[in-house]
């Protein structure tokens, strides 16, 4: 088909027959064959060119658009080989978004603009069984995270921060909160976010004192602003602009903790590498923060 291309725009077999580095009887071969394959007359032979018929006009503009389609699969497949087409699959959650993954993802399109991302929101167990189920390629996830089949790298930097009511004292930072009711996200959602409110809040030198558990931070902020008592949320739910509310430093250490990138671990016994689309996104999250490497951080082959 593409010998019969090439012919159609140069009109010649002479010409055609270089541009395709064949023999000219070895073209008239494969158009012959073709003509009979067809049934029909694609060209009229003129002495010196030749030109098409009508079924050779039809083929042309049929074959142009195939050989293209064909060309661009070649491409995507060949990018797709080495990592750089197809669909990437990142779990998040909001604290991610206010860390930098943002930038993450805008480094990624422009080294990667033929690879299509798609984003779930969810908490880190959430992401943990979206990637142990195969729903996701990676997740930003709040470390540590203990998983047999599971790899992580850290990536991200989050901390606590004081939510209190507009107006309420703030002089001694934290410790200014001893005597006041926390409200806090509900320890089913993520008991390890709730351990770390305490942790921190000892850190201050008193334990909180909970009076309400909710599900959503979005409510935590609400009844921060309604009076019901404060806590220590994410920096990131600055991004919910819940008015009345201040957000403040804590100053302390023990506010801060790592967001990491988690990905299945490749099994090479089973021939089930690391996905070389996973290893380039890996790769470009933590190489610009001087994360070490992961040993076996390999793309399997293809």
């Amino acid at each position: 088909m593409r010998s019969f291309l090439v012919l159609a725009q140069h009109l010649h077999f002479g010409e055609a027959a270089e541009a395709l580095h064949v023999t000219q009887p070895a073209l008239t071969k494969q158009i012959q064959k073709l003509e009979s394959k067809v049934g029909g007359p694609l060209l009229v032979r003129g002495y010196r060119r030749v030109s098409l018929t009508p079924a050779g006009e039809i083929l042309r503009e049929r074959a142009q658009g195939l050989l293209r389609e064909a060309e661009m699969a070649e491409e995507i497949t060949r990018l797709a080989v080495h990592g750089k087409a197809g669909l990437l699959r990142i779990g998040f959650g909001i604290a991610s978004l206010a860390a930098g993954l943002p930038d993450i993802l805008t480094r990624f399109r422009q080294h990667f603009p033929a690879v299509q991302v798609s984003m779930a929101d969810m908490s880190t167990p959430n992401q943990i069984s979206a990637l142990e189920q195969g729903d996701i390629d990676v997740g930003f996830v709040r470390l540590p995270v203990e998983h047999p089949d599971l790899e992580t790298v850290p990536v991200l930097e989050e901390r606590l921060v004081a939510a209190i009511p507009r107006g309420m004292p703030y002089r001694k930072g934290l410790a200014s909160l001893r005597n006041e009711p926390f409200v806090v996200i509900s320890r089913s959602v993520s008991s390890s976010f709730v351990d770390h409110v305490a942790r921190t809040c000892r850190a201050a030198g008193f334990s909180p004192r909970i009076v309400q558990e909710v599900n959503e931070l979005f409510t935590v902020l609400n009844l921060v602003r309604g009076g019901v008592g404060v806590s220590l949320v994410p920096r990131s739910a600055n991004l919910m602009h819940v008015p009345n509310v201040r957000l403040l430093d804590t100053g302390l250490e023990e506010a801060k903790w790592k967001i990491g990138l988690a990905w299945r671990k490749a099994d090479p016994r089973k021939g089930d590498g690391l996905d070389p689309l996973v290893h380039n996104f890996i790769r470009l999250a933590y190489r610009p923060r001087g994360v070490a490497p992961v040993g076996n951080l390999k793309p399997s082959p293809r």
